[in-house]
Parts: C-alpha cells; structure tokens; sequence
C-alpha cells in the first residue's frame, strides 16, 4: 500500500489517536485568570453634553495583581560575588 493510500484511510469507531480524541470533546473555552469576568470593567471614554469623560478600569479581586511578586522570587541565601573561575593549566603540588 502506497503512503498516500494509507493517509486517506478513515480511521476506526473506537479510535484513540489524538485526532479522533480532540474531535470529541466540545469546544469550549478554557478558563484562564487574565479573562475578564463579568465583574471586571475595562477604561472607556465616552463624551457627555460636549465634555469627554474617563472612566478608569475596575478589576475584580480574582483578577487583581498582587502587591508583591510571590515568596520564592526573594533571595534565600546571599553568599556574596561570585568567584571567578580560573582554569589551572599546569599540575602543581602543595608545598607543606
């Protein structure tokens, strides 16, 4: 059987390939942080009797960044600069 045969074939009822799984899940969006929800209100300008007006973005407390970056970003142990490596060319021995 030539290559292009075989890749036109149908595949079977009970099929697992990846192909075949995808097709059966819905479509549907996966939830992800940065999606506003529908408490969230993104900055608009309108204008009102001849004055334009701001109104500011409003985040939700879900989708509000921290204050601080998390924990593990802060230095646990600070020994210093860091040593220069020189590479040793010729063998030695110590002197006692």
């Amino acid at each position: 059987m030539s290559l292009n045969r075989y890749l036109h074939l149908p595949h079977a009822e009970a099929c697992d390939c990846s192909v075949c799984w995808s097709r059966r899940l819905p479509a549907s969006p996966a939830p992800c942080q940065s999606t506003p929800c529908d408490q969230c209100r993104p900055a608009s300008v309108a204008k009102v009797n001849g004055v334009w007006k701001a109104s500011p973005a409003f985040l939700c407390a879900k989708h509000t960044p921290p204050p601080r970056p998390p924990k593990y970003w802060n230095v646990i142990y600070d020994s210093g600069n860091p040593t220069p490596f020189v590479p040793v060319r010729e063998p030695f021995e110590l002197e006692s």
